[in-house]
């Protein structure tokens, strides 16, 4: 009596390639986008130190040539001072340190979506321009809050977006299998 083994599931199985899923799906971690009250509570953080310096180095030098600092006109010349260290302020620490004071106390920073680098024509076009149309159009400045990246109406003109600097989020992407190992990107999930 001889002992017969069945071999046939075990070739129909070599046969017929394992069925592998259509989808890979892959993990990846960004940095969590900050939302409209942080990037605000930042502001007037921001505002606060340029009103300090403003009064410090501004408002003493005409109180010295005796020069009025209380017209209301844009183009008084207190106005336009005040206005120079307020654009300046925001270009350059964006610039040398993609983050404002209030960004550093509150642990956000600046990053631009398409590079890896602020170029000072985006800094330009963010902080002076798209910053001046948001100051003057306040509600522009809420859409921060609606957008999914949490952009202003600046953050769109110069491609730009601010983050959390230690915060993250966790994203799944669906890649959908070609032909034997090739992947090729889908949407987000």
């Amino acid at each position: 009596m001889t002992d017969h083994v069945n071999n046939d599931g075990a070739e129909r199985a070599a046969a017929t390639p394992p069925v592998r899923p259509e989808n890979d799906q892959i993990l990846f971690y960004e940095r969590k986008p900050a939302g409209f009250w942080m990037r605000f509570w930042a502001y007037l953080i921001d505002v606060l130190v340029i009103s300090a310096v403003s009064s410090i180095l501004i408002r003493p030098l005409f109180a010295l040539f005796g020069w009025e600092t209380a017209e209301t006109a844009w183009y008084a010349p207190y106005a336009i001072l005040t206005a120079i260290v307020f654009y300046g302020y925001f270009v350059l620490m964006t610039k040398f340190f993609a983050q404002t004071v209030g960004k550093m106390i509150f642990g956000l920073r600046v990053v631009s979506l398409k590079t890896d680098r602020l170029s000072w024509s985006t800094l330009l076009f963010r902080e002076w321009i798209g910053r001046f149309i948001s100051v003057t159009i306040l509600p522009l400045y809420w859409i921060v809050g609606f957008t999914p990246l949490k952009q202003g109406v600046h953050d769109f003109i110069a491609d730009t977006t601010v983050v959390h600097e230690e915060s993250y989020r966790k994203q799944q992407m669906a890649r959908k299998r070609l032909e034997g190992s090739r992947l090729q990107e889908s949407e987000s999930i």
